[in-house]
Order: C-alpha cells, then sequence, then structure tokens
C-alpha cells in the first residue's frame, strides 16, 4: 500500500501553506499520522528571504521535525514510513534551486526521483507549490523556462496526486479527490 498524496497550489500569499500545516497537524490529531515531518526547501540567501522563513518557523506548531533540503528530497520521501507525513514547502523553491543551480541533465533526473519516490512511498506527503501560469508570458528566457516548468511539474505531480487543492484569498477549492 502506497501513502497518500496531496498537492496543494496557488498564488503567493494565498494561504497554501497554512492549510498544508492544518491538514497535517488534522491527521496528527485524528491518530492517522505520529509524525510530521516539514521538508523546508527555502534558503535564506537574503535578508527579505530570512525573514520569510523566520516568519514560517515561529507560526508553525512544536509538533514539526524540520529538515531543510532544497534539492535532494526523493530520498527522503521514499524512505517515509506508514505513521509519517511529510509537508514539502516548497516546490517552485525546488523547481528555483534545480534551474539555477544544477546541471539540466541532474534537474531532469532529480525531478524523475522524486515523482518515481512519490508514486511508491508509504508515508502520506502533502507538497506546496505556486501556481505561476495565470499570468502574461514572461519576457526572459529564464523566467518563460521557470513558467514552463512549473506548469509540468505541478501537471506531472496532479497525476500521482490523490487529491489536488488551489487556494485563493485562503480557500481552497478542491480540483482532484481520490478516497483512499
Amino acid at each position: 500500500m502506497t501513502g497518500r498524496i496531496e498537492l496543494i497550489i496557488g498564488g503567493a500569499r494565498s494561504g497554501k501553506s497554512a492549510l498544508a500545516e492544518r491538514r497535517a497537524e488534522h491527521w496528527l490529531g485524528e491518530g492517522t499520522a505520529k509524525e510530521l515531518i516539514y521538508i523546508a526547501t527555502a534558503q535564506g540567501k537574503d535578508d527579505e528571504m530570512a525573514a520569510r522563513i523566520a516568519h514560517h518557523k515561529v507560526t508553525r506548531s512544536n509538533d514539526w521535525q524540520v529538515i531543510e533540503m532544497p534539492w535532494r528530497i526523493a530520498e527522503i520521501i521514499a524512505q517515509l514510513a506508514l505513521h509519517q507525513c511529510a509537508l514539502i514547502e516548497c516546490l517552485t523553491l525546488w523547481l528555483t534551486y534545480g534551474l539555477c543551480e544544477v546541471s539540466e541533465a541532474e534537474f531532469y533526473h532529480n525531478k524523475r526521483e522524486v515523482l518515481d519516490a512519490l508514486s511508491v512511498t508509504q508515508g502520506n506527503v502533502i507538497l506546496v507549490s505556486n501556481e505561476v501560469g495565470h499570468g502574461i508570458v514572461p519576457m526572459g528566457e529564464l523566467s518563460r523556462r521557470f513558467v514552463d516548468e512549473s506548469g509540468r511539474l505541478n501537471q506531472d505531480i496532479a497525476a500521482i496526486a490523490n487529491r489536488v487543492d488551489f487556494v485563493m484569498a485562503g480557500i481552497p477549492l478542491n480540483l482532484k479527490s481520490e478516497i483512499k
């Protein structure tokens, strides 16, 4: 039996993270999960991002074990046990790392590893990602590639996921729901 995979997408400051944390903590409260693991992909490379990370840390409950991992998340996902719930925050930053910090071959290889790990994990995984495809087509090559790869990544994970929610103004809209 494989675990439950949920994807929560939305714009910046839409309420995605809060929904993901509440959902995981609900699973902990009802006994579906006995351990919560927060896989944080953000890196505080500037003051503004460091402040965002600090905000997330102080608003998060103490129920979470935090793993800061900007890139190699597939092994963590694959090793999750049935009683564990991992929240991956966020795919957009993970994607940025892949597009800007590693070779194209490594990017596609690691993406495949993540998708394969999600397909076989025994744990429950909630993935948070920005939906960036609702705006105009960006002018720069890297920006266009980011929008394209983000859309492809969200589609690939949505195809695997049991549930997909789009969040706007703090309100989730269910796009896909399979009871498991």
